[in-house]
């Protein structure tokens, strides 16, 4: 979950994922992947998928913690890393998998009225998840969620 410190606003870096993938084609979420038997654990796994799919260096990165595990629909496991990202900074985008990658500000995430809940059936089981739109793009599902534990984080300290 990276968070971009620009000039007078916190933003979050996102990708679009490309449509030709297996796993949540077109989709929106944060840089990230599955660990790999080198990493030393999910925040070196974070950024070193992060420098493999967007190609963020981690000399720009701070990291910041962990957000509880998040489990998806799908049946993933997702451990969201959070670190503040200090421009300025290159990106390089691996083509294969990102499509897109663009900033929203963190103000949008948390501010509630931009939370929105949705359930649809999947399979004969009803699955409910946040979506949180921003101009056009429709960020939900384990993104929406993850940015949804951000903010109750948030809201407790």
């Amino acid at each position: 979950m990276p968070l971009v410190e620009r000039e007078d606003v916190l933003s979050v870096l996102l990708t679009r994922r490309t449509d030709h993938l297996h796993h949540h084609p077109g989709q929106i979420s944060f840089p990230g992947g599955r660990v790999e038997a080198g990493d030393a654990g999910p925040q070196d796994t974070a950024l070193r998928e992060t420098e493999e799919e967007i190609g963020l260096d981690r000399r720009h990165v701070e990291l910041l913690g962990s957000l509880p595990d998040y489990y998806t629909g799908t049946g993933f496991r997702v451990t969201p890393v959070v670190g503040l990202v200090r421009p300025p900074f290159e990106l390089t985008l691996d083509a294969f998998e990102v499509a897109e990658v663009f900033e929203v500000p963190l103000a949008h995430f948390l501010d509630p009225l931009n939370h929105q809940r949705h359930s649809m059936e999947v399979e004969g089981r009803t699955r409910r998840f946040y979506a949180m739109p921003y101009g056009d793009y429709y960020i939900w599902g384990a993104t929406a969620g993850m940015l949804r534990s951000l903010y109750e984080l948030l809201q407790d300290l």
